[in-house]
């Protein structure tokens, strides 16, 4: 299977296009976005196609075959090890085959497609009191054909196993077209192509209408599709089936079978499970199959089982002084049966006591279940009682839970950035990183799942810190302790030679300690490119050997995921840092947290796709809400990183800053910076979208949007005079509609009403202290948009006897022009606003932003544009919130009580950058009860105004905000402290917001008039 030329991948393409239903995509964007999976490694496919049914499978596999293409299926894209990777076309199961077919409570059995997500299945089968027992960290994204295929396992193992262990039967395809049904056994000898297939051998529930193969009927027995069907005996007629010769394969070398895979082991996932072929083992051609990696078939539909899953759950916590004792505590608590056991250090949790967490270096989670909450409360009181630990807890609360659950989590991706190379694990806060040669406090899954028999983990894990400083390396063990199975990150160097060769050195010596310990190599995420070629170390060179035979007794002509498994790739090939370049990027921002470097800030993303979550999303979370409304992986923060990634590497996305493909899937970008909190690694979407632009459009004309927005400020300040003719003037639709479409917004959208008087016109009537310790910044919005929100906080904050003053001159964050690109005019900006604000800075007031936008971008933006100039960094440091600067400035001060519950949506830059514990503190001493809804409210400043964008702006107000408001009580306050929010609210939704200032500015006593009496601006945002 040698490379393709341009032309060999047309003729494929217009071959495929011409067989498939579904999706058929060959250009540089799609292939850009399947280059990489959650590992180190990289590998450029020709193109991807998103399969409709099992028979577009088949239909591709044959067009495949018939050009000499390797085939590579994909679920999710968060493998570990590379497996996701790969030459030739790519089968990407999330686009159609995605359905959770059919529910069996009684039978406890569920029918699934391949790119079925786990959360979707544990949701459709929670209905029953039922769920999937594996759940990898992943399981809002993870696909059930991606946890086939590595053998995935999860926090809960301990309790239900891995996904060998709830496999019930599979459907697949082989490369060379044979449609088999596994299950135990080995059922009839051979196979029947694709499309041939009697009724009855293969599950029909799982196809869309109309896609059914003609003749098909209900199942075997008139089983109803989708039905449980019934074990078959061995040999005996039935839907089971193996390939021919598999039944040979192991008559022929049982003794090697019986003996040369290690036992004590609930996690081996190295290597082909083969031994699960044995009479003895049920002769499980299903299991064996599970943990293949898409090297034997394609799975186009399976059974799984379901468990029990507990109404009532309870956490116990428990401290030890260190990993290692913990490790060796793990094993002793599986007598008590728990859900999970779970460890971690505090080298991943240094805030442990501001967690909650109990005294101690290292933690044990230990999951209770019972069938009431007093049922498990004592079972995690007993583990407490029982277990020899520093110090326990049990936790019951369910948000509680869900937060120190997330911790785990998140695990994968804060563990990438130690603690010295950018702030804490995680990277996001504040001072300059500590730079090594080639890692910069990066750290890497190059070793990312072995396990060891349990009772042996604490042993390995002494002897595994002991390795790690023999190579200079560092690392932060977490994991199922509970089953013996560690991950890690380890700050390998993978840009140098040296870095790549001590890899590789590692590597080896480690795979020897593994084995030692009488462990696999894999506990978990498969081996893949990462380890395949290490097997040997564990099983040797003769079962290595079976391995390769029985690979090619399916797949003899080598089409399935090559390089994987059977006739691995070398460890250190395919690594998917060499092709960035190796000199600085030329870039506007400081990237403080990166060293500067603008290819290390794109690093940052390391797969684990936790910006693609399916379905419903609890919480506060922000990101990512384009991939949420669109469904699509360009649109997610990973899709957009990996577009970067080949941008900066120039082989498959060779326009550099003018990149299409990159420009595209960063349009849909709403800047909400919902990723810089919500993503494991901090990757902040929203800066990296804004240096694209500021380079795209270098020289170049931009959008109209870009100057009717960009440039907001500048026209707002010069139609404020004029605001009366104006609003009338944007009441006259062909007047109207001539602006939006020179301005390039939304026809949908409706144009702003502009208040009058402004806020600072309104000020300058007063008799202010214009030295009062307090600053109140007047930004944009605030100013020539909603002055009351100004005047409502100018109240409260003098109701609580605190001083307020404005800027001495005329001031702008520089938000619209960052968020547009026009960096450079950006920072001229925010040079003159320093300028103004120097009498302020000297006096070291703290200065309170109303609009969140505006506060995140002096926190950050400017510090970041502005990297050398002292001010801009002091500046940064002052700026507080309302209800901050309540809570600090003004302690002792009682705001009105409301006695109310409250809707609305907190504010995505609030939520990213500022955080909201002030203002839930201030809502709750005012008595608003509830809690606002996490999300982005869609509009995002000038994102949902600008032209093409109204649709997706809608959309993401439906993910969220609107469902809440809709759902809200008669006499509900609806908060949105953002003026994108309330403009969204009113257009949408016909309700108007409240800046949380106003809500208490109307509550005090002889309140100040800051309505419409003042200024038209608290009438919707059209101006009715």
């Amino acid at each position: 299977m040698a490379d393709r030329t341009v032309a060999d991948r047309r003729e494929l393409e217009r071959a495929l296009r011409a067989e498939i239903r579904g999706g058929v995509d060959f250009s540089t964007g799609a292939r850009a976005l399947t280059t990489m999976d959650a590992s180190n490694y990289r590998r450029v496919p020709d193109g991807v196609v998103a399969p409709y049914d099992a028979a577009d499978v088949a239909a591709a596999l044959a067009v495949c075959r018939a050009h000499g293409v390797p085939v590579v299926p994909r679920g999710a894209g968060t493998s570990i090890a590379g497996q996701a990777t790969g030459t030739g076309v790519v089968l990407d199961f999330t686009r159609h085959m995605r359905s959770v077919v059919s529910v069996d409570p009684e039978a406890r059995t569920a029918v699934v497609q391949p790119g079925a997500v786990l959360d979707r299945l544990r949701d459709e089968a929670g209905r029953y009191g039922l769920t999937f027992g594996p759940d990898p960290s992943t399981h809002s994204r993870c696909t059930l054909g991606g946890m086939i295929g590595n053998n995935a396992c999860g926090s809960h193992s301990v309790a239900w196993g891995t996904t060998a262990d709830n496999v019930h039967e599979l459907s697949v395809v082989t490369y060379g077209g044979e449609a088999l049904r596994l299950g135990k056994g080995w059922g009839p000898p051979g196979a029947v192509p694709y499309g041939s297939v009697p009724p009855g051998s293969v599950s029909y529930g799982s196809v869309p209408p109309g896609s059914i193969p003609p003749g098909a009927g209900t199942g075997r027995d008139g089983a109803r599709p989708g039905a449980a069907l019934p074990w078959p005996s061995e040999g005996a007629p039935g839907p089971a089936a193996a390939p021919p010769g598999l039944r040979e394969l192991v008559a022929d070398h049982l003794a090697l079978l019986r003996t040369g895979f290690p036992g004590g082991m609930p996690r081996r996932i190295s290597g082909y499970a083969l031994d699960a072929l044995l009479p003895e083992n049920g002769t499980d051609v299903a299991r064996a199959f599970c943990g293949s990696e898409g090297t034997l078939a394609v799975l186009t539909e399976a059974t799984v089982r379901l468990v029990e899953s507990p109404p009532a759950r309870a956490l116990a916590l428990l401290g030890y002084a260190d990993e290692s004792e913990a490790a060796e505590a793990a094993a002793g608590l599986l007598p008590y049966r728990p859900l999970t056991v779970e460890g971690m250090a505090d080298d991943l949790v240094p805030d442990a006591a501001g967690r909650g967490l109990p005294r101690g270096g290292a933690w044990l989670f230990v999951e209770t279940g019972g069938r009431t909450a007093a049922e498990a409360w004592a079972r995690a009181e007993e583990i407490v009682r029982g277990a020899d630990a520093l110090d326990g807890a049990v936790v019951t609360d369910p948000a509680r839970r869900r937060a120190l659950w997330r911790v785990r989590e998140d695990a994968a991706g804060t563990a990438t950035r130690m603690p010295d190379g950018g702030g804490t694990p995680s990277g996001r806060a504040g001072g300059t990183p500590t730079r090594t040669e080639g890692s910069g406090g990066e750290a890497w899954p190059g070793w990312e799942d072995c396990a060891v028999p349990p009772a042996r983990l604490g042993a390995y894990l002494r002897d595994f810190r002991a390795l790690l400083a023999q190579h200079g390396l560092r690392g932060t063990p977490y994991g199922h302790f509970g089953d013996g199975c560690i991950h890690v990150r380890i700050d390998f160097d993978l840009l140098s030679g040296q870095g790549v060769r001590r890899f590789r050195a590692f590597s080896e010596d480690v795979a020897a300690l593994v084995v030692a310990h009488g462990g696999s190599l894999s506990g978990e995420h498969g081996d893949g490119l990462a380890r395949a070629e290490l097997l040997p170390r564990m099983y040797g060179d003769e079962l290595v050997a079976l391995f390769a035979r029985f690979k090619d007794l399916w797949d003899p002509a080598g089409g399935l995921n090559p390089g994987v498994l059977a006739r691995p790739a070398r460890l250190d090939e395919n690594l998917r840092f060499t092709v960035l370049p190796r000199q600085p990027v030329d870039v506007a921002f400081g990237y403080p947290q990166d060293g500067g470097d603008f290819t290390a800030a794109v690093r940052r993303c390391v797969g684990v796709a936790k910006c693609r979550v399916d379905g419903p999303s609890p919480g506060p979370e922000v990101m990512c809400p384009s991939y949420r409304a669109t469904g699509e992986e360009r649109h997610s923060t990973r899709g957009r990183a990996r577009l970067l990634h080949e941008m900066l590497a120039g082989e498959v996305v060779t326009g550099g800053w003018h990149a299409p493909e990159v420009h595209e899937a960063l349009d849909l970008c709403l800047s909400c910076k919902g990723c810089r909190s919500d993503c494991p690694v901090g990757v902040d979407m929203a800066t990296y979208k804004a240096e694209f632009l500021h380079h795209h459009y270098a020289g170049r004309r931009r959008p109209a949007a870009h100057y009717a927005m960009g440039w907001l400020p500048r026209w707002l300040r010069a139609a404020a005079p004029f605001a009366g003719p104006l609003n009338a003037a944007a009441r006259v639709v062909p007047l109207a509609s001539l602006a939006k479409r020179l301005g390039g917004i939304a026809p949908e959208r409706r144009i702003p009403w502009l208040a009058t008087p402004t806020f600072t016109s309104w000020w300058r009537r007063r008799d202010a202290d214009p030295g009062s310790p307090l600053v109140l910044w007047p930004d944009t919005f605030t100013e020539y948009l909603s002055p009351s929100v100004g005047r409502a906080a100018v109240r409260v904050l003098e109701s609580a006897g605190l001083g307020v003053s404005l800027p001495p001159g005329r001031v702008c964050c520089g938000l619209t022009y960052v968020s547009t690109g026009q960096l450079d005019r950006a920072r001229a900006v925010m040079r003159r606003t320093l300028d103004v604000m120097g009498p302020v800075l000297e006096r070291g007031s703290p200065v309170v932003v109303l609009e969140p936008s505006c506060a995140a971008a002096l926190r950050t933006d400017l510090p970041e544009l502005l990297p050398d100039d002292p001010r801009a960094h002091r500046l940064a440091g002052s700026v507080t919130t309302f209800a901050a600067a309540l809570e600090e400035h003004a302690p002792d001060w009682r705001p009105p009580r409301l006695d109310r519950p409250a809707a609305g949506q907190t504010h995505c830059h609030q939520h990213a950058v500022l955080g909201d514990a002030a203002e839930r503190r201030l809502r709750e001493r005012a008595g608003l009860t509830g809690e606002l809804s996490g999300g982005c409210c869609g509009l995002a400043g000038n994102f949902g105004f600008e032209r093409g964008h109204y649709e997706v702006s809608v959309a993401c107000a439906e993910d969220r905000l609107l469902p809440s408001v809709r759902a809200a009580a008669p006499g509900t306050v609806l908060l949105a402290d953002g003026f994108s929010c309330r403009t969204q609210l009113d257009q949408l939704a016909g309700r108007r917001g409240r800046h949380l200032a106003e809500v208490l500015a109307e509550a005090l006593p002889e309140t100040l008039a800051v309505g419409p009496a003042d200024g038209r601006e608290d009438g919707p945002a059209e101006g009715r």
